[in-house]
């Protein structure tokens, strides 16, 4: 059976930031208790459904969960226990913004053990652009107070800004893995459809790096995170040791389970014998009325068919430096596809398994659709 952990959205932030295309809404009310139960009996419908299993990780995900107080994080931490089963070593992810870090010693004391900081950048003008409402003192100081606590840290930022040079971003990145952190996700600026950059960018108001420029920035940040200790395992994620990998997305790239609860959460189970997708009610009040109508707060499930899952393998293999297990998806991977990309040197093959090389990385879903064409 494969390993399992628990994804939680929280959708409220207190701002929404202009790249962001994930399922948010502006936080405009204190009384979280009706979503709360929704998400508590949304993994009591799952265990039901689908049988209760040991999770290994839980991830507090968002929006930003950072807002919750110690009490509400516990009650979710403690409904993931009851309902599902959590491990007694589970990793226990806490996404924070860091205007919330006064909260983060309370936090902590709650059960949450690893911070994922969504500071963004180190640099004003940049977090300014980027909505952010932070500043970088703050941003450095989040860190501090999340390492105070004796728990993981994680840092995100985000490169290939509008203007942004290379020795600019090596400065800041540099800084940024000084920190006491020792994880860090280092995220290429994507413009989303549908986002106020993209309507942005549409008007020639935002002029993102062009590919050669963002390439160059992508390679300075290997070598210099290579430098520092910080080597990539995945594209955009870098840890100074294997225990400091995130368990839990490791779990979206390995193609494990995760039960997916609130709102627009997406799930992945295995169930007598099929590989079951789970998507959720995106509107808060949406997935709190199905809850309470129907028991279950997802839209529907699907049972992926065997190329489908294959497919996601690849997809979401490509991403790690260990790659994906040809022998589980070879009927569905293109032979010639996989010979070309080879002595091109995009891909490499050790011990059955397929990654990308370094060159590669650079054009990971290119490479992926040659190999599922």
């Amino acid at each position: 059976m494969s390993e399992l952990g628990i994804y939680v959205h929280w959708p409220y932030c207190s701002a929404i930031c202009p790249y962001c295309d994930f399922n948010v809404y502006r936080a405009r009310q204190n009384d979280h208790a009706p979503l709360l139960a929704a998400i508590e009996a949304d993994m009591a419908a799952h265990a039901t459904r689908f049988g209760k299993r040991e999770a290994s990780t839980l991830f507090l995900g968002g929006g930003t969960p950072s807002l919750l107080s110690a009490m509400e994080i516990a009650h979710l931490i403690d409904a993931a226990h009851k309902h599902l089963g959590l491990a007694a070593a589970a990793e226990i992810t806490l996404e924070a913004n860091p205007e919330n870090q006064t909260l983060f010693a309370e936090q902590a004391r709650a059960g949450v053990n690893r911070f994922s900081i969504g500071a963004q950048a180190l640099d004003d003008a940049a977090l300014k652009a980027l909505g952010r409402w932070h500043d970088a003192v703050d941003a450095r100081n989040a860190v501090e107070a999340a390492a105070a606590t004796g728990k993981r840290v994680s840092l995100d930022l985000i490169y290939a800004r509008e203007g942004q040079s290379v020795e600019a971003w090596s400065a800041e990145l540099r800084e940024a893995l000084k920190l006491p952190i020792e994880h860090a996700s280092l995220y290429q600026l994507t413009i989303e459809p549908h986002t106020a950059f993209a309507r942005k960018v549409e008007r020639g108001a935002l002029h993102p790096p062009r590919n050669e420029e963002a390439a160059a920035l992508y390679e300075a940040t290997q070598a210099i995170c290579d430098a520092a200790g910080f080597p990539a395992y995945e594209i955009s994620s870098h840890a100074r040791s294997r225990e400091a990998q995130s368990r839990h997305n490791l779990l979206y790239w390995r193609s494990a389970d995760w039960t997916g609860v609130g709102p627009g959460a997406h799930g992945r189970v295995t169930h007598d014998g099929a590989r079951i997708a789970t998507e959720a009610q995106r509107l808060p009040a949406d997935y709190i009325d199905a809850v309470r109508e129907n028991g279950v707060g997802w839209i529907n499930e699907t049972k992926l068919d065997t190329r489908e899952a294959a497919e996601e393998a690849v997809m979401m293999g490509l991403r790690t430096d260990e790659g994906f297990a040809l022998a589980t998806v070879a009927p569905f991977v293109s032979e010639r596809a996989r010979a070309w990309l080879a002595e091109q040197g995009l891909i490499a093959e050790t011990n059955g398994r397929v990654a990308l090389t370094r060159t590669g990385r650079l054009l990971a879903n290119q490479v992926a659709a040659e190999l599922l064409n």
